[in-house]
C-alpha cells in the first residue's frame, strides 16, 4: 500500500506500508477525527517519543490505553502521555457527535454555555 503523507518536503517520497498498518490506521479513523495519513503520522510521533524516552514502559502504556492496566501503575511521564492521548481521543469523539440531534430525537431538553458564559436552555420538543 502506497501512502502519500501530507505536508511533506520536496525531497519526500510516498512510503510503502504493510497492508495491516494501513488497515489499522483506516479503522482508527472511525474513532478519531484524523485521516489515514494523519493517523499514521500520529502513531509515528508517539513511537518517536516512546523510543526517545528511556523512562517509558511502552507495554504498560499500551495496556493502560487499552483499559487492561491501571493508570496509577504508570510513572509520571507515562501518565502525561496517556492523558495526552485520552484528550486527543475525547476531542475526536466529541467532534463526531451531533448532540443537538440526539437530544431532539430523544425528546430531551439540554443546556449549554455560550462563548460569553451565558446559560442557554433548549427545551424538549415532543
Amino acid at each position: 500500500m502506497l501512502l502519500h503523507m501530507g505536508n511533506m518536503t520536496r525531497t519526500s517520497q510516498p512510503t510503502r506500508l504493510p497492508a495491516d498498518v494501513y488497515e489499522s490506521a483506516a479503522a482508527a479513523t472511525l474513532t478519531t477525527s484524523r485521516t489515514v495519513p494523519q493517523q499514521i503520522a500520529h502513531w509515528v510521533r508517539l513511537g518517536r517519543e516512546l523510543e526517545m524516552s528511556p523512562q517509558v514502559n511502552h507495554r504498560a502504556l499500551t495496556e493502560v490505553l487499552a483499559g487492561t492496566c491501571s493508570y496509577d501503575s504508570l510513572g509520571e511521564h507515562e501518565q502525561a502521555l496517556v492523558r495526552k492521548e485520552w484528550a486527543e481521543r475525547a476531542t475526536a469523539l466529541r467532534s463526531q457527535k451531533n448532540y443537538t440531534a440526539q437530544f431532539a430525537d430523544a425528546g430531551e431538553s439540554y443546556s449549554e454555555v455560550d462563548d460569553d458564559g451565558n446559560l442557554i436552555v433548549h427545551p424538549a420538543h415532543h
